[in-house]
């Protein structure tokens, strides 16, 4: 890790954040902006036009903004943050390297934040992070602990007319709770008091990298909170310090489910939560469907242990708990009982737990995937393709649009029709529609009553915009 200025110097700088508007940004940018700090930044999208609502919102709250061409940076006392990945040739990148301006990458800052607090308390894993640090945040909000919470998702139960984007909340610096990434490595330069692993597969790296990583993280983590439900997160035990287990299956698992107590509906479920330190049930009512959030509630509840919540305010509090924007939210349903649903699903362990929950109650799915880039559909095309063949069924269907692509020197020489020929080969039933005005078409015209909608995909925020349009048509 580069050697930084001390906190104290750092925040006493004005920042600029390169894609303020981005899902792991602009957390960071509230968060700096809550506890006083000067944030500007700028936004490809804002440039162009998309999620106005967003950016709106954004300057109401003060935030200055710029347009993407060098504008913004003025000064070699700023501290740029940008993604680790950006080109050289982006204006700002151009401007702060001419200024010597200070650069962090999202984690880099992230890591600072959560490592200089009273306690860092981690979600990490392939799968659920967002849910996961949502539900924890909202206990230990719930329960009066007043943590600041870094999201990558808009919790709902903190959203407000203020604050219609709150994917961060501010609140004291003795807590500090974050999703933490392992797509980048960047899940390294965290220290947790609590370090949660909630699953092990195939994304972004291979799984040999993966285990390295997520191994490292328990290590370092004082307590581990581990899916005793998922037997590679479990085979990575032996390099934790102090550990507490959750799990629906595994009855050995600390925090756990009492067996057949499970009833599962469309939209909720609620099950008997066994805390076996001392054999104590609780009845947990959850506002969420799919046994993958019951799950992630019983991370969230062995987090909260580790932090000193009891398991009886833990279940109280998740009660009340909204749900995050774009995980399993359902835009509506009309009046010939067509229900849209807006879903972050974007890789295979996502993508099959959204569909799964889906085919646990009638009706035919319609699934529209768009690919978050075309990188990571090379990476993992051919395990997506038998995750929709695998889960959907005889009367199921999927549309792949074309990957999205904002600019860039990225290879776009293999796209969704090598995904629509797989998922065809493993007896699925696939079509490509290149366009997405062609999809929202496609879409209106075949939708009969019953069918689930759903429409899936990360990295691209009209993505909501685009559920809500197909909701209103059929409507």
């Amino acid at each position: 890790m580069t050697d930084f200025p001390s906190p104290e110097d750092l925040f006493a700088r004005p920042f600029f954040f390169v894609g303020i508007g981005g899902s792991g940004m602009l957390p960071l940018a509230q968060i700096l902006k809550g506890r006083g700090c000067s944030v500007a930044g700028s936004d490809r999208s804002h440039d162009q036009g998309r999620t106005p609502a967003k950016f709106a919102a954004l300057e109401r709250q003060g935030f200055e903004l710029h347009p993407q061409d060098g504008s913004g940076i003025i000064s070699g006392d700023q501290i740029v943050v940008a993604s680790a990945a950006i080109e050289d040739t982006v204006p700002e990148i151009q401007r702060a390297t001419e200024l010597g301006c200070l650069r962090l990458t999202r984690a880099e800052l992230n890591s600072i934040l959560f490592n200089t607090s009273g306690a860092g308390l981690a979600v990490a894993g392939t799968s659920g992070k967002s849910t996961v640090t949502g539900m924890l945040g909202w206990i230990l909000e719930a329960t009066g602990r007043a943590p600041t919470i870094m999201n990558g998702a808009v919790m709902k139960n903190f959203v407000s007319p203020d604050r219609p984007f709150a994917s961060a909340v501010v609140g004291s610096q003795s807590l500090y709770v974050s999703e933490v990434d392992e797509s980048d490595g960047s899940i390294a330069l965290y220290r947790p008091a609590v370090g949660v692993l909630l699953n092990v597969s195939l994304d972004h790296k291979s799984m040999e990298e993966l285990r390295q990583l997520f191994g490292d993280y328990l290590s370092r983590s004082r307590i581990s909170v581990i899916n005793a439900d998922d037997p590679e997160a479990l085979a990575l035990l032996p390099h934790a310090k102090e550990v507490i287990t959750f799990g629906i299956e595994q009855e050995k698992a600390q925090i756990g489910i009492v067996p057949d107590s499970i009833a599962e509906g469309p939209v909720r479920q609620a099950a008997l939560v066994v805390d076996r330190h001392d054999g104590s049930q609780y009845p947990l009512r959850l506002e969420m469907p799919g046994r993958h959030n019951l799950a992630n509630a019983l991370a969230a509840i062995a987090a909260a242990a580790a932090a000193g919540v009891s398991v009886q305010e833990s279940v109280q509090a998740l009660a009340g708990f909204k749900g995050l924007a774009r995980r399993f939210d359902i835009v509506g349903t009309t009046h010939a009982a067509i229900t849209v649903i807006d879903d972050f699903g974007h890789n295979p362990e996502k993508c099959a737990a959204t569909l799964r929950t889906l085919k646990a109650h009638p009706g035919r799915v319609i699934a529209f995937f768009q690919p978050h880039g075309y990188g990571p559909l090379r990476q993992m095309g051919a395990e997506l393709a038998q995750t929709f063949a695998a889960e959907l069924g005889e009367d199921d269907l999927v549309i792949l649009s074309d990957p999205v692509y904002f600019g860039g020197t990225v290879d776009r020489s293999e796209g969704s029709e090598r995904i629509i020929a797989l998922i065809g080969e493993a007896g699925g039933h696939a079509e490509h529609v290149p366009a997405r005005k062609d999809v929202e078409d496609r879409l209106v015209s075949m939708a009969r009553p019953g069918d689930r909608i759903v429409v899936m995909g990360a990295r691209d925020d009209t993505l909501s915009e685009f559920a809500q349009r197909v909701f209103e048509r059929l409507s």
